[in-house]
């Protein structure tokens, strides 16, 4: 092995091997890795990646710069899992994919899982996808394309077409010897499914429950016919939701004919729960769907949209306060003051809508229970006003040595933590009943409604007082 090898060659497996104790890519691991790419010495990348799991190789790639990931894919040659792909950032993912030849992708895809070789491919541009899709066998690009033709975000753009089938008829040893016998079968799976002829679900069967039984009994006699499947066309959320409620491993996804296509595991899911919660999070922000290793430019971009909303909504309440420029002029203290009536429930208004967008999401806030929910959050926002309006009271007449302006700053606060309760979960929910993500633009119009509230309320209720 050469000297680079040497260096690179770390005690341990796993974590232990590539990580620092704070989770970070060692640096001596990838200063060896600089060294093996400038050389272009293929042994020591290969020695290292040998034994990592695809998201430790994955680590490795995203913390390398940008000129060096497609030298450490080219060095790695043969050797290079593209299941590590799955686990990088979709701009490092198409840029290493940009790079290489369709024959090269064409052949590394075909090692993958239906599932994963779709998450690839799905970010692709069509001619390059096209180019890549005419290097595969026709019936592993059939199976490919079924999905691929999927809406993004479904179950069936995430199902995985390869899956085990048997008659409900045959025995528990006919099953048993097929599976020990048939080479194209999917790797890893928890459960067989049985299909009629048409190839509609008859149920599903879990291996512990097949290799328990005796040979000589029929599959239909011991199979479960409550699968719970799933649409092909359900939004991916919604299925994850499914596999949450009732703890499935997997579940058979079905055409619109209701004919079985696929099958969705839970490792799959798992990536969705995350994925919808990124989302979730980064649209709350207004930030769009944008990862760390884009670029300034699309990062820019993607922010620039909400920023000019936002913009828009300051702006109006920038007039709302205009409307009492005489009655800020006569008394300086309101100037010092309001903006805190406006932050309160600016911060109200955000945690309630925080807690109703996810509830959303989750399924947790309906019809149902929406009223009782919607009370708690107005008693919630009261009892907050109340407790702040005695204390921005109290300071505020001491403050200033006005306890009439104490006075109003305690009544604006309470009416303003009041519409923060009831902007953060009925904006959300108008939204969701108008079929709009909620996530969306909840924070831009619960900001607005504070912020003119806070200060229509605070600056009217002391030009009334004081006669300004």
């Amino acid at each position: 092995m050469s000297q680079e090898a040497d260096e690179i060659d770390v005690e341990g497996e796993g974590v232990s091997a590539i990580y620092t104790v704070d989770g970070a890519v060692r640096e001596d691991v990838l200063a060896n890795i600089h060294a093996a790419i400038e050389a272009g010495d293929a042994e020591p990348i290969i020695e290292l990646t040998r034994d990592l799991h695809e998201s430790e190789t994955a680590d490795l790639l995203e913390a390398l710069r940008d000129d060096e990931r497609q030298a450490f894919v080219r060095l790695s040659g043969a050797d290079f899992d593209f299941t590590v792909l799955t686990e990088v950032d979709e701009a490092i993912r198409v840029d290493i994919v940009d790079g290489m030849e369709a024959e090269q992708v064409a052949e590394g895809v075909r090692d993958l899982d239906s599932d994963d070789a779709v998450f690839i491919l799905e970010d692709l541009g069509n001619e390059a996808r096209e180019e890549i899709l005419a290097q595969i066998p026709f019936q592993e690009r059939i199976r490919l394309r079924r999905s691929l033709d999927y809406p993004e975000e479904t179950a069936g753009r995430r199902m995985q077409t390869e899956f085990i089938a048997v008659p409900p008829f045959w025995t528990v040893g006919q099953a048993i010897d097929y599976i020990r016998e048939t080479d194209d079968l999917p790797d890893r799976f928890s459960e067989i499914f049985t299909i009629e002829p048409t190839f509609k679900l008859a149920g599903m069967l879990p291996l512990d429950k097949l290799i328990k039984a005796k040979r000589d009994i029929r599959v239909e006699d011991i199979h479960d016919t409550n699968a719970h499947p799933i649409p092909a066309l359900m939004d991916q959320e919604e299925a994850a939701q499914i596999f949450e409620q009732y703890d499935l491993l997997s579940a058979p996804v079905l055409d619109e004919n209701d004919r079985l296509v696929g099958v969705l595991t839970i490792d799959d899911v798992v990536d969705v729960i995350q994925a919808e919660a990124d989302e979730d999070i980064r649209l709350l922000a207004g930030v769009g769907d944008e990862e760390l290793s884009d670029s300034v430019r699309d990062i820019a971009r993607s922010r620039v949209g909400w920023l000019l909303v936002n913009l828009a909504t300051a702006i109006f309440a920038s007039l709302i306060i205009g409307l009492f420029d005489a009655t800020i002029e006569q008394m300086v203290a309101l100037a010092v003051l309001m903006p805190i009536v406006a932050s309160m429930g600016g911060n109200a208004g955000t945690q309630t809508m925080t807690v109703a967008v996810r509830a959303l999401a989750t399924k947790d806030l309906d019809i149902n229970n929406a009223r009782r929910i919607i009370r708690k959050e107005m008693l919630v926002g009261l009892f907050n006003g109340l407790v702040f309006a005695v204390i921005i009271g109290l300071v505020a007449a001491v403050w200033f040595g006005l306890p009439s302006l104490g006075l109003v700053i305690g009544i604006a606060m309470i009416i303003n933590m009041l519409f923060a309760a009831g902007a953060g979960i009925l904006i959300p929910m108008a939204l969701d009943k108008w079929g709009a993500d909620p996530a969306i633009a909840s924070g831009v119009f619960v900001t607005t409604v504070t912020d003119v509230i806070g200060f229509f309320a605070f600056l009217g209720l002391a030009a009334w007082w004081y006669g300004i």
